[in-house]
């Protein structure tokens, strides 16, 4: 109840792509601060994208040009389109919207 509800998570071959969804109620929605973040195994949780103010976005190094965050507020949905994963990509990924955040979605990248 309350959270924004992450979708789309799997196992996928390397070289391959996903695309997550984030939904979550008009009242939860942080424009200026709302994103995704994941959490790899025995590691701690980290950025993947992050919308800020002015709509301005901010990628982590280590998937930037090969993952793009999108959103439309109308429909109150954010996307993470991932392409060429790879197995460091295995983790388990949360969005956020301010201080609210999902229950997590296991992304697995493996042969």
């Amino acid at each position: 109840q309350g959270r924004p509800v992450e979708s789309g998570g799997g196992l996928v071959q390397p070289g391959g792509s996903l695309r997550l969804s984030c939904s979550a109620s008009t009242s939860l929605l942080n424009f200026e601060n709302m994103g995704w973040y994941r959490q790899p195994p025995g590691k701690e949780r980290e950025l993947v994208a992050q919308f800020g103010k002015s709509a301005m976005i901010t990628y982590a190094d280590s998937v930037r040009g090969r993952f793009t965050v999108s959103r439309d507020i109308a429909r109150n949905t954010m996307w993470l389109q991932m392409n060429g994963l790879k197995p460091e990509d295995t983790a388990v990924y949360y969005c956020h919207s301010g201080q609210v955040w999902g229950q997590g979605t296991q992304v697995t990248v493996s042969s």
